[in-house]
């Protein structure tokens, strides 16, 4: 377990380095100036040689990166080209907001996903399973956003139960709260609930056909009985797989279910930093994005050696 752990950690900081070269890389390429964008097109020379001076864009490219990521490390993400505000507070207070509605909508996707796809698999030969399939395949087809207008429409429009938009703290008023983000999370959630329960139903209907589940049935067991206590774990090998890279996922769509409910995630302020050319806002949003990603993908690894026995031995 420990040298599992050490190799993992080591991909992790492997993975982390490299994607940090690549994001300062592509963004160094990117077109414009961050000087002359915060400043604007009347700025003199004199005044973008010295904002230039003082964020250090007229230093060679490794210094640069070499300066950013040695302050990352230290929590200190810099400082905006537009607000002149440190970045790290600006991107924790956002991230708040970004994590409700991730671990909400990771939460309610599970919930709804597993029994979804199991059902499926069990009763494929039946009428109820192939409605369930079907309705999967269409909650993967229909986008995040047409889902969001969807509900906008159905719930903020017509029927006028919840807020088209916008947010509410949950330390300010939990029902405000709750009215805030039940849209946004069921966007998020029924999208990716899709998607899982297909893998679901796919590695439901593998272990039903191993052999130790007809030896578990012709013992005696029950259909369910047998699932329960010799399937069931199995079928979590792949689902947890699936979790891990439906975290990327899942985060890419909040940028997007963010702007459409206005609410002031990190998908939000991360349109913002590139729409204004703010090089180190960007950067340090898609390197918090990266983190949570492999920190998520690392939990993972670990579980497998807690679902699947045999890594136990090998580890």
């Amino acid at each position: 377990m420990a040298l599992r752990l050490g190799k993992r950690l080591l991909v992790f900081a492997g993975t982390f380095f490299a994607a940090s070269l690549l994001i300062f890389g592509l963004l160094a390429i990117v077109p414009g100036d961050p000087a002359q964008v915060a400043l604007g097109v009347n700025a003199t020379p004199e005044a973008l040689a010295q904002m230039r001076a003082e964020f250090g864009t007229d230093r060679p490219l490794p210094a640069q990166y070499l300066s950013w990521i040695s302050g990352l490390l230290t929590g200190d993400f810099g400082t905006s080209y537009i607000s002149r505000a440190p970045i790290g507070p600006q991107i924790m207070a956002r991230a708040q907001v970004t994590a409700w509605l991730a671990t909400l909508s990771l939460i309610l996707s599970v919930l709804v996903a597993i029994p979804i796809g199991v059902l499926a698999a069990t009763r494929r030969r039946k009428a109820s399973g192939t409605v369930l399939s079907a309705a999967a395949v269409i909650g993967i087809a229909v986008p995040s956003f047409i889902l969001a207008l969807i509900l906008i429409t159905t719930f903020a429009v017509r029927l006028g139960w919840l807020p088209s938009g916008g947010w509410v703290a949950p330390s300010e008023s939990p029902i405000g709260f709750a009215k805030s983000i039940v849209m946004p999370v069921v966007t998020l959630g029924l999208v990716q609930a899709a998607l899982l329960s297909r893998y679901v139903r796919s590695a439901t209907l593998e272990v039903l056909n191993q052999d130790y589940m007809r030896t578990a049935r012709a013992k005696g067991l029950t259909a369910r009985q047998a699932y329960l206590r010799h399937g069931m774990r199995n079928t979590l090998i792949p689902i947890l797989t699936v979790l891990g890279l439906m975290v990327a996922a899942l985060l890419v769509d909040t940028i997007i279910v963010e702007k459409v409910f206005v609410v002031p995630g990190l998908g939000d302020l991360l349109l913002t930093g590139a729409t204004n050319r703010d090089q180190l806002m960007v950067q340090g949003i898609v390197m918090v994005i990266v983190t949570v990603v492999l920190v998520v993908n690392l939990i993972v690894d670990m579980l497998y050696v807690v679902v699947d026995p045999r890594l136990r031995r090998t580890t």
